[in-house]
Order: structure tokens, then C-alpha cells, then sequence
């Protein structure tokens, strides 16, 4: 079984060695660059975990990152790099804001379909790079990319003041949302809404679908060895099309769950970089569905806490963000130099 009894163990162990270590280094840092780490860390820690409304922050930027972090590594699994969540969510994000402003429907029907067209819109923008890298052999790396840059760009003109759905004259953004495709707040008077139940929903179907179903066997047997799954009579193709549209569509439900429950309209550039956050989740949980909801909590906490931090004048924010950095390289350096110490067996023989 994934990540079960001495596995399981030792990957926390190495986790939490590798973070330890990032903190140390940062404290370092923190210290070089003239600023107060006691200062810095306690106004993290107050900013992330000390009272209703900073533990209601910190979940609301944990939510999205679930989303993407399980984009990222859903794709990750089949042996491909989505690095196009960023645009998967905006794309979905408007989706959203559209049948929640356009159409008038019954309250739990319009939620749904909203929701629905964020993710269908997100799946849309993972299965053309998943069909160009199935038939036509394109880098994924590239085509999410570059795609995610034409749904910002798209998804920011159609809110300009020359665009379609411009709703306000003081900022680019449509108009709100109507009451009935609104998801609950649940912490309130923080952001916090149900889009976090539906993000740990998502995180254990995406473990059920990889570690309990023959789809999900196929998909992590065409990232190990995609020449060897062919040759045992995977559809090595379909599997890459299908890990690339499933990530689509967590991107873009996360963008869905955003405009519903946080913004209640599309905003441009409500996302403070998310979708290369989900990168990180996927990477820091090692790309395991579960974990993803951890990693995803300790880059939510740092966001949290480093607005806290800048608020508070302890330190600008970008220290917050080299500590997230430095999160990101200890744990998955490790793998690298495993990576790498085998390659180089391999080259010996």
C-alpha cells in the first residue's frame, strides 16, 4: 500500500527534517538581512494560527493550492508536468463567474452548475495540450504554459474597460455574482467558505482514483515506465490525454470555488500565484494525494503569516516567499540526488 506504516514514516521524517532545515537556513537569512527572526517568526505564527479570523486566512489560501497541488501531481503521476494550473484556474474562475451572473436558477442547482462550468472549462484548457502531447508529440511543459498565459491575457481583457463584461468602473471585474450560485461562508468574518470541504473531497477521491481503481493503476504505470505500460496493453496516449484534462479540471474547480465562495465575482489577478503554488503542494507532499493537504496547509500558513509579517513592518513579504523557497528545495533535493546517484549507476553499467 501507498505510503502506509515504515513508508509512510520515513517520508514524514524526511519532510520534516527538510522544513526544519529550511527554517534554520532562513533564519539565517532573516538575520543577515537585518531583521528581527524572533519578530518575523512570531508575527508568522500569530498571522497563521493565533485566533479565529488568522486560522480562517490561512485555510482560505490553503483552499485553492489544495486544487492546484492535486492538478500538479494528478499529472505528475502519468509522468507530465501541468505547469499551466495559473491559467486552468483563471479560465475556470471566469466560467464560474459567468452562469453565476448570467443565469438565474434555483439556489443548489446554480451552485452546481457553476461549479460544474468551472471545471469543464479548466478540463477544456488540460485536454489540448494532452491531445497536442499524445498526437503530436508537444512538450506539455511548454503547451500548458503558454496556454496559461493566453487565459490571463483573454480572461483579463474580457473584464478591461474595453472588454465584454466589464462590471465596475473602479476596478477590472464583471459584476457580482448572483445570491443563488454563492457557496456558504463557514467561518465567518473570514472568506473561509465551503470550497474547503469540497478541496479535502477532491484530495481523497484523487487517492481513491490513483491507489484503488485500474484507471488510476494505469495512469501511475505510464509515469514509472511508459514503454513497458504499452507493452503490458495500456493506452499509453489516452492515459496522458486523461491526466492532463482531470487536471484541467481540478485547476479550474479550484478557480470555480474561488469566484463562489471568496470573491463572489471574477476579479483580474485574484490569484496571488496559485496555480505555481500547487507546483510546490505537489512537490513538498511528494506527490501524494493526502499529503498534498498539509503541504498545501504549510504554504497557506506562510501566506497568511507573511501578510501578518508585512502588515506588521517585521520584514517585507518576499522574505515569507524565500522561506517558501527554501520549503520547496530541502524537500525535494533529496529526490533529486537520488535521481541522479542512479542515473549515474546506470551510465556505469
Amino acid at each position: 500500500m501507498d505510503l502506509i506504516g515504515k513508508p509512510l514514516l520515513k517520508e514524514l521524517g524526511l519532510t520534516s527534517s527538510a522544513i526544519f532545515l529550511a527554517f534554520a537556513i532562513g533564519s539565517l537569512i532573516i538575520w543577515a538581512t537585518g531583521y528581527s527572526v524572533i519578530g518575523v517568526y512570531r508575527n508568522i505564527l500569530a498571522g497563521a494560527f493565533f485566533g479565529r479570523y488568522a486560522i480562517g486566512q490561512t485555510l482560505t489560501q490553503t483552499t485553492p493550492i489544495i486544487f492546484t497541488s492535486l492538478s500538479f501531481l494528478l499529472a505528475f503521476r502519468c509522468g507530465l508536468f501541468n505547469i499551466g494550473a495559473e491559467g486552468q484556474l483563471y479560465i475556470g474562475a471566469f466560467a464560474a463567474a459567468w452562469v453565476g451572473f448570467s443565469l438565474h436558477l434555483p439556489v443548489v442547482i446554480h451552485v452546481v452548475a457553476a461549479l460544474l462550468a468551472g471545471a469543464i472549462a479548466g478540463a477544456l484548457w488540460g485536454f489540448i495540450p494532452g491531445v497536442l502531447k499524445a498526437f503530436k508529440g508537444a512538450n506539455e511543459f511548454v503547451t500548458t504554459l503558454m496556454l496559461s498565459y493566453i487565459a490571463n491575457l483573454f480572461t483579463s481583457w474580457l473584464v478591461s474597460p474595453n472588454g465584454p463584461y466589464h462590471g465596475s468602473q473602479w476596478a477590472n471585474q464583471t459584476v457580482r455574482i448572483a445570491n443563488t450560485a454563492e457557496l456558504s461562508r463557514i467561518l465567518p468574518p473570514t472568506q473561509l467558505s465551503m470550497s474547503v470541504i469540497l478541496a479535502i473531497v477532491m484530495a481523497l477521491l484523487i487517492w481513491y482514483i490513483l491507489f484503488r481503481t485500474p484507471t488510476g493503476y494505469e495512469i501511475r504505470s505510464v509515469g514509472a515506465n511508459p514503454d513497458a505500460a504499452e507493452y503490458g496493453g495500456i493506452n499509453v496516449n489516452r492515459m496522458r490525454i486523461l491526466a492532463l484534462t482531470l487536471a484541467g479540471l481540478l485547476a479550474g474547480l479550484g478557480g470555480a470555488g474561488e469566484i463562489l465562495g471568496t470573491h463572489r465575482r471574477f476579479i483580474d489577478g485574484f490569484s496571488p500565484g496559485y496555480g505555481w503554488d500547487g507546483i510546490a503542494g505537489g512537490l513538498i507532499a511528494r506527490s501524494h494525494p493526502i499529503a498534498v493537504i498539509f503541504a498545501a496547509f504549510l504554504i497557506g500558513a506562510l501566506r497568511a503569516g507573511g501578510m501578518r509579517v508585512d502588515r506588521a513592518g517585521a520584514a517585507p513579504y518576499d522574505i515569507v516567499a524565500v522561506l517558501q523557497g527554501l520549503v520547496i528545495f530541502f524537500v525535494i533535493a533529496p529526490s533529486f540526488i537520488r535521481l541522479s546517484f542512479v542515473k549515474s549507476k546506470k551510465r556505469k553499467v
